[in-house]
């Protein structure tokens, strides 16, 4: 800790020294003259500007967004300097995503289960369905980007005002309100093989002492398969890489009676390995999976009288999307067998079937329907000049994954009984009947449900007047219940769905919080934020967290702010309450390779989760200092360095880890192997491998944020305005279990999916009826990861660099026309080795988006 600090106090001397002489800040231009106090996203305290906040907000209006060429919060968060790894999204969404068609956010790489999202400074239900099976978020596929009036994110840890959740920062999405009028905007944008659409329409009328404002808003998108951009295959191995192919084939493999492991005689000798048949699953995959949003979102306010007011907030959203994997993959575990007097059956004797995958089914698909529905009545008013606000909310959030007999859905024992008959051939990589097939496929359906009910009283204003200003006061408690369900279908729980990650969960729990925070003026334009927050957990207890802020306004051209904080995490619902959950993950078993060839090639094995309801929150200690810097009218500079330390930190365990330590032995109950295919051999095929989640991580990040904004330059007798979102880090030091019990420390700065670099520029110039804007986004270089199963390398992933550019006319009436390409030049993702996981096909999915150039036109029209 106490190198941490020295580091600490080192790089903060030199920003405030770089600060005093030339640079930084990242918001936008204030707007000249008096500005009506608002409340900005890390404060309950309304300020005269969002720029009177001592800790670092920046501020997407909606005017920024529509230049962006974006259409929804998907793709605006992906090209986010401050977004890193973490922030998935439904690119590369496939059957074995336990979240398809949902996108998230993740701000500082720490993952997005560390990111708080709100929606008018107010929680909402997350996601029915948890990503990689424990990760619990908020969908931002759930909220339409036509509803949002302004993006706020607080780049900072905040749980002392806004609790669980707010270690890495937080995402305000504040919605449009009382609007007049009639407002129609649609788009449409293709890419080669793939096009996107989209409509909303907002309307709003204006009482006396009210307003009524109506959002709809219709999105879709087609689908784009990996083999229409030529990443359809995992075998890597001509470009230094790792053959990735399945073992799970067809033809398949089979184990004769005296345990030998062959492959079937017909395949093809160049996929021949150790005695199995590979196969390339690749082509099935999608990229971007077809999906449709439809959402309608009503917002009013009435003043009761002169200091109260009802205010409402219902939204209704409902979204559709496909998820597609390879045909069933079918192992051992399925114990499938063929008899001799198959009439298909070339060995001539009764065999296992070892490997094999019915690729006559058909790809395995899942049809996706959520519901999301959001209420929000209260009042707001004020006493004596302090304002006060009470609510209640619901939300819920309800999805349904179904797939019939005509997606690829098989059942082991339906599949043994048609094989038994004679019926069905394993053998030669055929295709069966479409009678057979029907008669081995089935229905399933998985169906979650997450519900939030919350209801909340704040108040604020000015406590008492001092020479050197008011001291201000807010102060507040809330009260909420989660509830969240997973659950799968019977077939999956009974063992007759095979190659399909199985996600049980169900949870509950209720959180009581009160919190306060105080501004105080201090001599020489100094201001001392002090926050504090309680809240208690009915599952795990309570927990307190303060805040500390400060904000030195040197001059007019000036001012230097540090604050500083303590955060947690609660376990997430998934977390705790999940029961037996099957994850698919690629291991390569050195243990049976040493005993038995068979199992030397490389394959995805399943490991079975389940819950902890031991489990500690994660705690968390956040810093940062920076500064703003005006030295010219209309240009402003920030800089900012930041730190999160995050203790106990909570991972499943890893499955390398869990295979080192228990899958030498035959004997293990944590690694369950079957039989030994032959009396001389010791270990036999792995079945499942079994971990749950514990506490034993720790990160601690570190980076610096620059941004420089510069409007109202005259240029070619227009107006030109400049930005740059610079992020770099520094340091992204993680502690977790290695192949022992001992820990294990990583610098992930640099290494694989954490960039150091991260920047977006934007310029927009506009003259009479026309308008300009152009933007660079840029993803830095990092190590690539090789074959996992053989000695590093030092190759890297080139860096990434994409352009947008939006031509618009206003000069029709009542009409804004727009024309526009995001990545312009076509540039193709980096290559990439991949992590031997999920990025199997040569590029990096998390950090570079193969969809290549797409154009795009807009028409908004008000009346």
């Amino acid at each position: 800790m106490e190198k941490f600090t020295l580091r600490r106090n080192v790089l903060a001397s030199a920003i405030l020294a770089a600060a005093a002489t030339t640079t930084p800040q990242a918001l936008f231009a204030a707007e000249e003259g008096a500005i009506e106090e608002i409340t900005v996203v890390g404060s309950r305290i309304s300020r005269n500007s969002e720029f009177e906040n001592a800790t670092p907000v920046q501020v997407m209006d909606r005017e920024s967004i529509e230049k962006s060429g974006y259409t929804n919060l998907q793709q605006l968060f992906e090209k986010h300097p401050a977004a890193g790894n973490g922030t998935f999204s439904t690119r590369g969404n496939n059957q074995d995503s336990t979240a398809n068609g949902a996108a998230a956010v993740s701000l500082r790489g720490m993952g997005a289960d560390a990111t708080l999202v709100l929606i008018n400074g107010k929680r909402v239900a997350i996601s029915a369905f948890a990503e990689s099976i424990s990760t619990n978020f908020v969908d931002i596929n759930s909220i339409p980007l036509a509803a949002v009036e302004r993006v706020e994110i607080l780049k900072d840890g905040a749980s002392a005002i806004y609790g669980s959740d707010a270690v890495a920062g937080v995402v305000n999405l504040v919605l449009r309100k009382d609007f007049e009028g009639t407002e129609v905007s649609m788009d449409f944008g293709s890419a080669e093989d793939y096009s996107e659409r989209s409509f909303s329409a907002v309307w709003g009328i204006n009482g006396e002492n009210s307003n009524f404002t109506v959002i709809l808003d219709h999105s879709a998108n087609s689908r784009l398969t990996s083999s229409e951009r030529g990443l359809d295959t995992p075998n890597l191995k001509s470009r230094g890489g790792n053959d990735n192919r399945s073992s799970r084939g067809f033809p398949g493999s089979f184990t004769l009676s005296d345990g030998t492991t062959v492959a079937d005689p017909s395949c093809p000798e160049e996929r021949v390995d150790g005695g199995v048949c590979l196969y390339n699953y690749g082509p099935w995959n999608l990229l971007t999976p077809e999906s449709e949003r439809t959402g309608l979102l009503m917002l009013g306010r009435s003043q009761l009288n002169e200091s109260i007011e009802f205010f409402s907030e219902i939204g209704i959203q409902h979204n559709t999307s496909v998820a597609q994997g390879a045909p069933t993959p079918l192992d051992e575990k399925a114990g499938l067998y063929v008899l001799a007097d198959h009439p298909n059956n070339p060995f001539g004797e009764d065999v296992d079937i070892y490997r094999f995958r019915t690729v006559d089914a058909g790809a395995r698909q899942w049809d996706i329907e959520t519901d999301n529905l959001r209420g929000v009545f209260g009042l707001r008013g004020s006493i004596a000049e302090w304002d006060w606000e009470a609510s209640v909310q619901r939300s819920r959030s309800e999805s349904k994954q179904t797939g019939n007999q005509s997606q690829g859905w098989v059942r082991t024992d339906l599949l043994q009984q048609e094989i038994n008959a004679g019926r069905y051939n394993p053998f030669g990589g055929v295709q069966n009947p479409d009678s057979i097939i029907d008669a081995i496929t089935t229905n399933l359906v998985r169906q979650g449900k997450s519900e939030f009910t919350g209801y909340d009283f704040t108040i604020s204003g000015d406590l008492v007047d001092t020479r050197n200003g008011t001291i201000a006061m807010a102060t507040g408690i809330e009260y909420r219940e989660e509830k969240v369900s997973d659950k799968p279908d019977d077939q999956f729980l009974r063992g007759l769905i095979f190659g399909t990650e199985s996600v049980f969960a169900k949870a509950s729990r209720d959180i009581t919080s009160a919190y306060v925070e105080f501004a105080f003026p201090l001599p020489a334009n100094f201001e001392l934020s002090l926050a504090g927050r309680y809240d208690d957990y009915s599952d795990f207890g309570d927990t307190t967290n303060p805040m500390a802020s400060l904000l030195w306004t040197a001059n007019d051209m000036l001012s230097l702010r540090a604050s500083w904080g303590t955060g947690f995490r609660a376990p997430s619902l998934a977390q705790v309450g999940l029961g037996p959950s099957q994850k698919s993950l690629f291991i390569e078993d050195t243990y049976g390779c040493a005993d038995n060839i068979t199992f030397c090639s490389s394959t995805d094995y399943t490991v079975v989760f389940t819950g902890n309801a031991d489990l500690e929150p994660e705690e968390s200690e956040s810093f940062n200092i920076g500064a703003v810097f005006e030295p010219l009218e209309g240009l402003q500079l920030s800089l900012d360095y930041w730190n999160i330390v995050q203790e106990n930190k909570i991972e499943a365990e890893p499955a390398k880890y869990l295979y080192d330590k228990y899958c030498g032995s035959q004997e293990s109950v944590i690694c369950d192997r079957a039989d030994p295919l032959k009396p001389e051999h010791s270990l036999g095929p792995i079945q499942d491998i079994y971990g749950t989640y514990l506490n034993i991580g720790e990160q601690d990040v570190s980076g610096i944020d620059l941004t420089a904004v510069y409007s109202g330059l005259s240029l070619a007798g227009g107006e030109l305005g400049l930005r740059l979102d610079y992020s770099y880090l520094a340091e992204f030091e993680r502690v977790g279990l290695g192949s022992t019990e001992d820990p294990i420390t990583e610098d992930l700065a640099g290494e694989y999916e954490y960039p150091q670099h991260r920047w977006t520029a934007t310029a927009d110039w506009s003259l009479n009826n026309f308008g300009f804007s152009a933007g660079v986004n840029y993803i830095g270089e990092f190590e690539d990861i090789p074959d996992l199963g053989v000695s590093r390398t030092d190759r890297t992933v080139n860096s990434f660099m994409t352009v947008n550019f939006q031509a618009r006319y206003t000069g029709f009436n009542n009409m804004i026309v727009s024309l526009g390409a995001e990545n312009l030049f076509d540039e193709d993702p980096a290559f990439a080795i991949g992590d031997g996981e999920n990025d199997l096909y040569g590029y990096v999915q998390s950090q570079h988006d193969p969809r290549g150039r797409f154009v795009y036109g807009k028409m908004t029209y008000n009346f």
